[in-house]
């Protein structure tokens, strides 16, 4: 008698080594990688993204007329010109990152599919292990890296924010949120409810209007616009003589980013007059009229909130035709066909978009370990908005609220380069920051100042974010006006940096 044996072959646990580990393929991460490739020739890297391609909020987002809400001339980088209109649409962006991507063969460092589920650091071996999940086969995949960079983006991609109203389940109609805009959704010839009057909603209702029986805005309070036109004449003047395309876009960002200094300084110094100026942009279109008092007079100065620009005013120009209508008050209860409102009134609705924010995503929702031992972030006081106590080779990139998100991105790969290059020369395998002498009496405070930037996606995470201090160093100042010098003039071997 002869017995057959069937063996099971067992593939090894393969884990991929490199100096650098970049988190995210959007305009963070793919600026990073460009940064390395240049000023760190050599440096091995990967650059892991949970998404099936690059472009983060620009691949992830599909509602009807996704846009930017800030210009490209700073929103894009520092070095690609970008010779577009100041606002672009999703599309435009993606084949600028695109572009960027095919133009340095960045695309070999850039892993899809790939979600962090875990980073564990070993003060022993002075790495970072991450574990990762294929999104598309469920495998697990093993790295380590040396240095860890966080440039994922700050809001959960799975699921936006919706609040939980009385009624829902009785609401008879589809109810939509733009994170995850349904492509078969049917809206024309609907009648359709937005709630909520932030970025998304002067975008997405502007796009659907024209299709739509009726588009409402619902709002529980108004917020601020900026209208204007979707071009920017220095731009064109510039073009008009020849300049070439780099210079234009040096010359027109520092254009841009001087205006938004002075803006920002007069809504702080002046905020009646800002809001008059504000209010009067709006006002033009919708004409002498219009109830401006209920619908588009904030409770609040200026700035406190993040001011959406309104390319060519469209916004307001469905609103001026009657296609659109703004409805200002607060949610009773959802009814079978509608909404009913704490004033007595039912908005009917065939369709329902919740444009009420995102979930904030605190450093990607990975789970965190130093040494075996589970890492708090908001036991951690923040350097800089971008470093934490106690945690080494880490760094976070976390942008600006009054300024393009891509200012600071540019600005801290900088850093990040030029910290590596500081480790090499001195031999250094570690790198962490903390509190000097002078600092441990400091007052530790929320991340944010809520009476100077206060949206509810923070407010709803200010307990998972790390503490700021009352010293420049130990805080987020938002003022890329100061961090243009002060970040690169950071002293690398001041005290709060700890070497091993």
């Amino acid at each position: 008698m002869t017995t057959s044996e069937t063996t099971t072959e067992v593939e090894p646990t393969i884990t991929e080594e490199f100096d650098v580990l970049i988190v995210g393929a959007g305009i963070s991460g793919v600026g990073g990688a460009y940064h390395l490739t240049k000023q760190r020739p050599g440096t091995s890297f990967v650059v892991l993204d949970g998404l099936d391609s690059f472009g983060g909020t620009w691949w992830m987002h599909r509602y009807p007329g996704i846009r930017s809400d800030s210009d490209l001339h700073t929103f894009g980088y520092r070095f690609k010109p970008w010779t577009g209109p100041p606002i672009a649409s999703a599309e435009e962006i993606l084949k600028y990152m695109g572009d960027v991507i095919e133009e340095n063969d960045l695309d070999r460092h850039i892993r899809y599919n790939h979600r962090i589920t875990s980073a564990q650091w070993s003060s022993v071996d002075n790495r970072w292990t991450i574990t990762a999940t294929r999104t598309d086969t469920g495998e697990q995949r093993f790295f380590t890296a040396n240095f860890l960079w966080m440039c994922q983006g700050y809001y959960r991609h799975s699921e936006g924010y919706t609040p939980e109203w009385p009624g829902m389940e009785a609401y008879q109609g589809d109810i939509v949120h733009p994170q995850t805009w349904p492509e078969d959704l049917e809206y024309a010839g609907k009648n359709v409810v937005v709630i909520g009057s932030g970025a998304t909603t002067a975008t997405l209702v502007p796009a659907i209007a024209a299709d739509c029986e009726h588009v409402t805005v619902l709002q529980r309070s108004p917020t601020y616009f900026i209208p204007g036109r979707n071009k920017i004449e220095l731009a064109e003047t510039l073009r008009e003589l020849d300049v070439d395309e780099e210079w234009i876009h040096e010359i027109v960002r520092r254009k841009i980013l001087h205006d938004q200094a002075k803006f920002t300084r007069r809504s702080f110094e002046e905020p009646e007059k800002v809001k008059q100026e504000l209010l009067d942009g709006v006002r033009s279109i919708l004409g002498p009229e219009y109830d401006m008092e209920s619908h588009f007079t904030p409770s609040y100065r200026p700035w406190r909130q993040r001011i959406a620009f309104v390319p060519d005013g469209d916004l307001f120009h469905g609103i001026a035709s009657g296609k659109a209508s703004v409805v200002t008050d607060e949610i009773e209860r959802f009814t079978e066909h509608g909404i009913l409102l704490k004033s007595g009134e039912e908005l009917q609705a065939d369709i329902i978009v919740t444009a009420t924010g995102f979930n904030m995503s605190v450093l990607g929702d990975i789970d965190f370990a130093i040494d075996g031992k589970p890492l708090d972030f908001s036991e951690t006081v923040n350097y800089r908005g971008m470093m934490f106590t106690g945690v080494p080779n880490l760094l976070w990139v976390f942008g600006y609220f009054r300024a393009s998100w891509t200012l600071r991105a540019d600005l801290l790969s900088d850093f990040v380069c030029r910290l590596l290059a500081h480790m090499e020369e001195s031999g250094s395998k570690r790198v962490s920051v903390t509190l000097r002498p002078e600092d441990e009496d400091m007052d530790l405070l929320p991340w944010i100042d809520q009476e100077n930037f206060n949206p509810g996606y923070l407010m709803r995470a200010m307990s998972l974010l790390p503490k700021r201090g009352d010293k420049p160093e130990w805080q987020h100042t938002q003022d890329y006006w100061r961090e243009k010098d002060d970040i690169p003039a950071i002293n690398l071997n001041a005290p709060e940096f700890l070497y091993t």
